[in-house]
């Protein structure tokens, strides 16, 4: 599972998703890609799932790049917790995702391998995604 070796607080708070993503959004190591349509917090149980798919799938041929990384922790309370008492403890990282974000890329596979790849890693994730290829993304 991805989390960061050392962060400079423990605790994030929330944040917002809105607007589309501007860095990240084009295809820059692979031919081909899977970008999100939607915004939404990427768990790394899900990234991993995601990439455990593919590589599967794509046995010993071709190259995946993992773009997005958990930077942010999430906190939960314990259940059945009282109001106040402060926030809860770090239970688990994620990648805030925007709309356009290039979250996986596989290179050295035929597209037909590629895009089956990625609908398989596209089942694991919370979000509407979408197969792209090098030439269609913005460079």
């Amino acid at each position: 599972m991805l989390s960061p070796k050392r962060t400079k607080f423990r605790k994030q708070q929330r944040g917002r998703m809105s607007g589309i993503s501007t860095r990240g959004s084009s295809v820059s190591f692979g031919e081909f890609a899977l970008q999100a349509v939607e915004p939404a917090w990427i768990t790394s149980r899900q990234i991993e799932a995601g990439r455990r798919a593919m590589t599967r799938y794509i046995r010993r041929g071709g190259k995946i790049w993992i773009r997005i990384f958990p930077d942010k922790p999430v906190t939960q309370r314990a259940a059945e917790t009282r109001m106040g008492s402060g926030k809860g403890a770090p239970e688990f990282w994620v990648a805030v995702v925007k709309p356009g974000r290039i979250m996986f890329e596989i290179g050295g596979v035929s597209e037909e391998v590629a895009r089956e790849a990625m609908r398989l890693a596209s089942f694991k994730l919370p979000i509407k995604t979408k197969f792209i290829t090098r030439e269609e993304s913005p460079s």
